[in-house]
């Protein structure tokens, strides 16, 4: 399991910080910087919660002036090596938005902003200018997705997408997305794969509240250009996931269940314990050539004694005609940091081309 973010800022990064900054700014006090970010509270913040920490002691014992401020941290950033970026470093674009937001410092919290992101991410860091000064930021954000670098590229993307993981919510976008297509439409054959990932993500969050408008872009952009092709797929994963027919007809998955056969879907068991696996097979069969996308769902108890379900995709393929296919899965039902299992009664549904194949139900048992 990869490292969590968070704990990546400890003692020994807060201490490498200090003395980069030590090197540059000689009255800088290491020991009390680094004993008031890390105290009695620090084992119990969270993610942003530490990165605003640092930044709120940076602000303390740099110097008062801004400007005097951003100056030292140019020549810490300036001495990590080209290419270098680690998102460590967040706490420099939060110093922007904790100390930057004054009307008289924009240009230079600006040009900061695309600076740090080039060897971290400024992501969070730009909300609130969006927030406050949503025409003006965006005006600026437009100007930073014709950047030659990457890095700030897909910071004019990700910085205004509608519902960015751990991010403030951009209210307006969530309500009207339209502000954030030119800057999408500027990016859509960029030709670095980091950026085009942000925009796929970007369409995907707008898909959540506005499908119609990612509907009309997927059949606006689709077949045009392979790396545009890859952003619209991956920009639509919840809609084909909700089976939505216009995203699927798109693909090319047709609703297909009068020449697709699906037999024999059963399960190894009707009950396992928490921990344990449930094993599913099927068979598959087309009567004509087809593309086919498997999926399948699984409706979880809640802690509530209600269900969710979650779908998972199997695989996606052609059929040649009457060819038969057979599939044998697993699924794990143990405990993980992002989901906790509960007793009762689940179910597991096949799915294709966004049409449901059949339902079975088990038990999941509490374990001992």
């Amino acid at each position: 399991m990869p490292e969590l973010l968070k704990n990546r800022y400890n003692y020994q990064s807060v201490y490498d910080l200090a003395l980069r900054i030590k090197a540059v700014y000689h009255s800088f006090q290491v020991n009390n910087f680094i004993n008031n970010i890390i105290n009695e509270t620090w084992d119990k913040l969270a993610l942003k919660a530490r990165m605003r920490q640092i930044a709120i002691n940076l602000g303390r014992y740099l110097p008062t002036n801004y400007q005097e401020a951003i100056e030292i941290i140019d020549k810490v950033v300036g001495g990590y090596p080209l290419g270098f970026n680690d998102f460590t470093l967040m706490y420099l674009p939060d110093f922007i938005e904790v100390y930057g937001q004054n009307e008289r410092h924009w240009d230079l919290s600006m040009t900061a902003l695309a600076s740090y992101t080039q060897y971290s991410s400024s992501e969070f860091a730009v909300r609130p200018f969006i927030i406050n000064h949503e025409k003006r930021m965006m005006k600026q954000m437009l100007v930073w997705s014709k950047h030659d670098n990457e890095h700030v590229r897909r910071l004019a993307s990700e910085g205004c997408r509608p519902q960015l993981p751990w991010a403030q919510a951009l209210t307006n976008f969530k309500k009207n997305p339209l502000p954030i297509f030119n800057i999408l439409e500027q990016l859509k054959t960029d030709p670095s794969l980091y950026v085009r990932k942000s925009v796929a993500n970007n369409l995907n969050d707008i898909s959540k509240t506005h499908p119609d408008l990612i509907v009309k872009i997927a059949k606006d952009w689709y077949g045009k250009n392979k790396d545009t092709d890859w952003i619209v797929k991956h920009g639509c994963r919840t809609l084909l996931k909700k089976g939505n027919r216009d995203v699927l007809n798109i693909f090319g998955f047709a609703n297909n269940s009068n020449y697709v056969n699906v037999d024999n879907f059963t399960l190894g068991t009707r009950s396992i314990t928490i921990g344990e696996n449930i094993i599913f097979s099927f068979a598959i069969e087309t009567k004509k050539e087809t593309k086919v996308r498997l999926e399948y769902g699984i409706n979880y108890v809640k802690s509530n004694g209600k269900q969710n379900r979650k779908i998972f995709q199997i695989s996606e393929l052609i059929l040649k005609a009457n060819e038969k296919k057979l599939y044998s899965k697993k699924h794990c039902f143990a405990d993980v940091t992002t989901r906790k299992h509960y007793p009762g009664t689940h179910s597991i549904t096949l799915i294709v081309n966004g049409t449901e194949r059949g339902t079975l139900e088990f038990q999941l048992l509490a374990g001992k």
